[in-house]
């Protein structure tokens, strides 16, 4: 049978999610949010979320809907503040204890991913240290600096946007578009990402972003 990872529709996709997994969303600035997956997500239902996203307040993307609908248990970003004098639906559910918080550098964050996709436990790094957000973490001393050992995050549903799949699955990006998805794609069991079109042929391996060896299903949406 040939290969074609092509889908026209989400839902029965999503049906094996079960409460307690850990969702990655891309999304950087105003590019690369899987806004339809994540509402196709929130329609699914599952509760109990662990969020993997670098903003967990974001206007241009929808990581927002699932906090709004109570289904997150848990948050992991590098950005948790709003923009405007309000509270965003996720300040107000943490300061109300409802909602659990891990802060982490944004470099740290794509590392924990890529080492989670690469099969690497845990890893020594600098940044952070000597800040709140290092606290009851592993302090190291290498050539006398301070390390705190960070551990690999993985997860069982990555929801990305890019611009453009083949039926194998290759996906190339526009511009910082692509930013955590690529490294999202290797570290949960299941990865489905929305595109702007969809194409039969391959995509020239020079253009390949990212390899559909990761990927398990490509959606068209449009909306470049």
């Amino acid at each position: 049978m040939a290969i074609d990872k092509r889908i026209t529709a989400v839902a029965e996709k999503l049906q094996g999610i079960k409460d307690g997994a850990t969702v990655m969303l891309s999304g950087f600035g105003g590019a690369g949010f899987a806004n339809t997956l994540i509402l196709a997500l929130r329609d699914a239902g599952p509760r109990d979320l662990t969020m993997v996203s670098n903003s967990a307040t974001h206007l241009l993307g929808r990581t927002q809907v699932l906090i709004e609908a109570n289904m997150v248990r848990k948050v992991i970003c590098s950005a948790a503040r709003g923009r405007g004098k309000e509270l965003s639906p996720f300040e107000e559910q943490w300061k109300a204890g409802k909602i659990e918080l891990e802060v982490l550098p944004q470099g740290t964050m794509a590392e924990r991913i890529r080492a989670g996709g690469a099969g690497i436990p845990a890893f020594y790094t600098p940044a952070g240290v000597g800040t709140d957000l290092v606290k009851g973490k592993e302090i190291r001393r290498f050539n006398g600096r301070d390390y705190v050992l960070e551990t690999a995050i993985e997860g069982d549903l990555a929801l990305i946007r890019g611009d453009l799949a083949d039926r194998f699955g290759n996906v190339t990006f526009r511009g910082t578009q692509a930013n955590f998805g690529p490294a999202m794609a290797t570290a949960c069991k299941l990865s489905i990402v929305e595109v702007f079109a969809t194409q039969a042929e391959a995509i020239p391996p020079e253009r390949v972003m990212l390899p559909g060896v990761f990927v398990d299903h490509v959606l068209a949406v449009g909306g470049r």
